[in-house]
């Protein structure tokens, strides 16, 4: 493991998604513990999307964007809000010269599958038909997050192309969960890795499915037809339980005929890049922001 990231995790608290509530409260007081970013080149708007019900976005507007990321926080679809997902919004939006949409979409099990899908689609819907309201370029717009976040950047491609919905430049998919099953090697090999367990992972998926079935919209790894999709970014860490299914996704989309750059990141585990501080957390950002940038120039 990398030595600046290993020397944290003694500190690292374990995830006990249990107690949503509880663990809601921890993971807001850690964020909220960490030093605010400096917000002062961007403009930063609270909005609400009109939906049923109405979905909060905060928008993180650089000087002179022209394109813009529908950004989606991890937290197993448990916990994460707008606050918790500054530390992430902030830099992209940065780094990246695009307009970031941070979406607070709703949490299980309070609300299951499709509800957080559904409000992604509508934000990536809005952002479309406001597209000159927000100063971008409809054409120009991407979907991405991080864990559960990347999940529903991933669903949300596929609903968009089965639906005819509207176009979506690039999907971003940084340490992807993707396949309920854990049936790969990494999934099956690494039960107890810092912050993403099997036990972690197992509550995640029975917490935002509950009984019911499991579509591809839920674990787009099931889905039987990749082609068609949009290009996609796809990170990945060494020690996480995720690896695997990020990779074979990846495989899969270029099999399918879709661009795919696949970066796996020796040394790292399942969101180690909130150790910001260290120097391959840095060079994971800038790679994000990079990527984004290149994406959806014009």
């Amino acid at each position: 493991m990398d030595p600046e990231l290993e020397a944290f995790i003694p500190l690292l608290p374990r995830t006990d998604l249990t107690d949503p509530v509880a663990f809601r409260k921890i993971y807001a007081e850690l964020a909220g513990a960490r030093p605010a970013p400096d917000a002062a080149g961007l403009e930063v708007e609270d909005r609400t999307v009109p939906a049923d019900p109405g979905v909060p976005v905060r928008v993180y507007r650089p000087r002179q964007a022209q394109s813009a990321v529908v950004w989606l926080h991890g937290g197993a679809w448990v916990v994460g809000d707008l606050d918790t997902e500054r530390n992430w919004a902030v830099p992209i939006a940065e780094l990246s010269g695009a307009v970031v949409i941070s979406v607070d979409y709703r949490l299980a099990p309070e609300h299951r599958f499709p509800a957080a899908l559904d409000d992604v689609y509508a934000v990536l819907t809005w952002a479309h038909e406001h597209a000159a309201e927000l100063g971008i370029d409809p054409d120009r717009i991407a979907v991405g997050g991080h864990s559960a976040g990347a999940n529903l950047a991933a669903a949300v491609a596929l609903r968009a192309r089965d639906q005819q919905g509207p176009p979506i430049r690039l999907q971003v998919l940084n340490e992807v969960i993707l396949d309920d099953r854990q049936r790969t090697w990494s999934a099956r090999n690494f039960t107890d890795t810092p912050w993403n367990t099997r036990a972690v992972r197992a509550a995640a998926w029975g917490h935002y499915l509950g009984s019911r079935p499991v579509t591809p919209y839920a674990a787009p790894a099931r889905a039987d037809d990749l082609s068609g999709l949009p290009p996609a970014y796809i990170a990945t860490a060494e020690f996480d339980p995720n690896r695997d299914e990020g990779i074979e996704y990846a495989l899969r989309l270029l099999q399918a005929g879709v661009p795919v750059e696949l970066h796996q990141w020796p040394g790292t585990f399942h969101g180690s890049l909130a150790i910001q501080s260290a120097e391959v957390s840095q060079r994971q950002l800038a790679e994000l922001g990079a990527v984004l940038r290149r994406g959806l120039a014009g």
